[in-house]
């Protein structure tokens, strides 16, 4: 017979699972700290956007306050890497234990040269690998330049206007055999070899033989280990694995006991818990979540779990957007409370609020609560003061909660 549990139970244990059951630490937060919480979620979303802050700085930010972001680029740039880039649930920094894994099951076509000539395809994977073995990591521009490769371009790939090396490029990232070594100012990836990112790669050492199966076995349990709680569609969409071959590690995980079947009061999907996730009593978390933030990724379960249907309106024009360009919500101990639109004005040093929104039954102290959560974004940007516009039903109130601060 399965355990069974309340939603509320439900929402604590994937909480506490996200590291966003509780307050934050008090003190300054050491690397320590910061290595601590990416070993928990295993990954953390890449994203161009910089209307607040870059996609992947803003989860530590959710979890840990006010630290210091250079902690990252070391985490992602020494060696041993605690980090690197690779595809997962989309562009990613990821756990480099999860990297011979994830190459197995990641598929891009889309993404690179597959459609591409074979012959012309394979003449620029020899020069770009010749290229980055023998000399330093190199943008694709810079590729480009000491390749002296011309070709016309494409308009394909979402709108991406691509030459031919950085389409090889982008293919030879997903076979896994060259790898972002760091990125620009502009965020321009510089490439290198997988085999100067990853020491165990290096000196000419083959890439270790891979089960598939087990692979996927170990990906799905990552997964849950991240969500606490969840369906096989929200385990194979954490790493963004065929939900096929999730379904099959699922069984096996319970079967070894890794993954217990439970059920929840108003879930009517096949629930899974994982044997490590913890149950808190209470949580007492208050977090602006990245519209990338792993604990939205799924949106079905996000709604079920919590009540909130959220949207990204990036692509959206801004005549038909509901709620603003990059909207943030708010999460008050167990439940997400509101939503901002958000953006750091960095020439006037002021944190716009461009748009509030509460949700229905936001508590009382949603206002006071938010405004708090604000100003320490604000310090954490570096920015002096929260500005708030009256776009929104929650504007009046959250610009007062800002003005009594």
């Amino acid at each position: 017979m399965h355990a069974s549990l309340s939603l509320a139970q439900a929402r604590r244990i994937a909480l506490a699972a996200q590291g966003l059951d509780k307050e934050r630490p008090t003190g300054p937060v050491t690397a320590r700290a910061v290595g601590r919480t990416f070993a928990r979620l295993h990954l953390v979303q890449i994203d161009s956007v910089n209307v607040v802050s870059r996609s992947h700085f803003l989860p530590f930010f959710s979890r840990l306050g006010n630290y210091d972001r250079t902690i990252l680029q070391r985490m992602a740039g020494t060696h041993p890497r605690r980090m690197m880039e690779y595809w997962a649930h989309e562009a990613c920094f990821i756990r480099p234990d999860h990297f011979h894994d994830l190459v197995q099951w990641q598929n891009r076509k889309w993404v690179g040269a597959h459609a591409m000539d074979p012959e012309l395809r394979n003449g620029v994977a020899a020069q770009v690998l010749e290229t980055l073995a023998a000399g330093k990591p190199m943008t694709a521009a810079e590729l480009t330049a000491r390749l002296g490769h011309v070709e016309d371009r494409q308009r394909d790939n979402w709108g991406w206007n691509w030459n031919a090396v950085k389409r090889v490029l982008e293919d030879l990232f997903e076979e896994g055999l060259v790898s972002a070594f760091s990125r620009t100012e502009s965020f321009e990836r510089r490439y290198t070899l997988t085999a100067k990112v990853l020491p165990a790669t290096a000196g000419g050492m083959p890439a270790p033989e891979v089960d598939a199966a087990a692979a996927m076995d170990r990906l799905i349990d990552a997964a849950a280990q991240a969500h606490g709680i969840g369906t096989v569609r929200c385990f194979a969409d954490y790493f963004r694995t065929p939900q096929k071959a999730a379904a099959a590690a699922v069984r096996n995980l319970v079967d070894t006991g890794r993954l217990l079947p439970v059920t929840v009061a108003g879930w009517d999907r096949p629930l899974y818990r994982h044997a490590e996730a913890k149950l808190p009593r209470a949580t007492t978390g208050r977090a602006l979540l990245s519209p990338f933030d792993s604990l939205v990724f799924e949106r079905r379960r996000l709604e079920e779990l919590f009540g909130f249907r959220y949207r990204i309106e990036i692509y959206t024009p801004e005549p038909k957007r509901r709620y603003g360009y990059y909207v943030l919500p708010f999460l008050l101990r167990d439940a997400i409370v509101a939503r901002v639109d958000l953006k750091a004005d960095r020439a006037g040093g002021r944190l716009l609020v461009r748009a509030a929104h509460a949700e229905a039954g936001a508590p009382d102290d949603t206002a006071v609560e938010l405004a708090a959560e604000l100003q320490l974004m604000a310090e954490w940007l570096g920015l002096d003061e929260v500005v708030v516009s009256p776009a929104g039903d929650f504007a009046p109130a959250l610009a007062e909660a800002v003005v009594a601060r």
